[in-house]
């Protein structure tokens, strides 16, 4: 969709103001000296940026006019809360704020209705999460939130598992240029007698590998480790994790 060509909840994108940084501070500076009309300026002069984030979530089939007036929500409540003592662009706060204020939406709206206690705890860890990542600069562990939060581990994990949103069975979830596999693929009956025959030839499989690749498999889909953590843990490079990976797969596939 080209956002300057539309009309959204009645405004005409093509002619939106888009502000410089310079002004974008000094209408923060005004509202913190209590300046109202400089908090409508700054809201109506971002209002693109609320364009280009809801993007993100066109192809989730909501309604584009409720997702932007959601996204400006997040806009005023980044306007509302940014420290202009910290030395970051407005952008780089707002564009966050706004993700999870339609994040929130989407899962407040979800068919699979989840406890207001559970939705609670969720968005507690999300907050603690970003907070520790901002603090220590790297992704904290599920323990070090429950921690700061002074709640069992398991109870995190719960949280938020239950705001994940439902997976199709046709949504696929690996493609190497040949057949793709679906979620549905991976859906199995429990009591197929067969099960036990194809759980011999993969162990097999794997038992061929190298140790190496062997590591690599593990910590990708056990450990639930990046292709970047993988390389700096291994002490080779992302490309070599990769190849190494997909040389694997392929093998482990051929042996089926």
């Amino acid at each position: 969709m080209q956002y300057n060509k539309v009309e959204i909840c009645g405004v005409n994108t093509s002619k939106l103001r888009v502000l410089k940084e310079a002004e974008k501070e000094a209408l923060l500076r005004r509202i913190k000296a209590g300046d109202e009309s400089a908090r409508e300026e700054l809201i109506s002069g971002n209002l693109r940026l609320v364009l280009s984030v809801i993007q993100r979530f066109t192809s989730r089939g909501e309604n584009l006019d409720d997702l932007f007036q959601v996204g400006c929500i997040g806009l005023i409540k980044s306007i509302d809360n940014f420290d202009i003592s910290q030395n970051v662009r407005f952008s780089t706060y707002a564009v966050p704020m706004i993700i999870g204020e339609i994040r929130r939406y989407l899962r407040d709206n979800n068919a699979v209705r989840v406890s207001r206690s559970m939705r609670d705890t969720a968005y507690r860890a999300m907050r603690t999460r970003e907070r520790l990542q901002n603090e220590n600069h790297r992704e904290p562990t599920v323990e070090e939130i429950a921690k700061e939060m002074e709640v069992p581990r398991e109870a995190v994990v719960l949280a938020l598992e239950s705001i994940v949103e439902p997976v199709s069975l046709y949504e696929p979830v690996y493609s190497d240029g040949g057949d793709t596999i679906y979620v549905m693929d991976q859906v199995g009956d429990k009591n197929d007698d067969t099960n036990w025959l194809d759980e011999l030839a993969l162990k097999e499989a794997i038992h061929n590998l190298s140790p190496r690749e062997k590591r690599i498999l593990a910590l990708r889909f056990f450990a639930g480790k990046t292709q970047m953590e993988v390389a700096g843990e291994i002490g080779i490079s992302q490309a070599q994790v990769s190849r190494l990976e997909k040389s694997a797969l392929h093998r482990i596939k051929n042996h089926f």
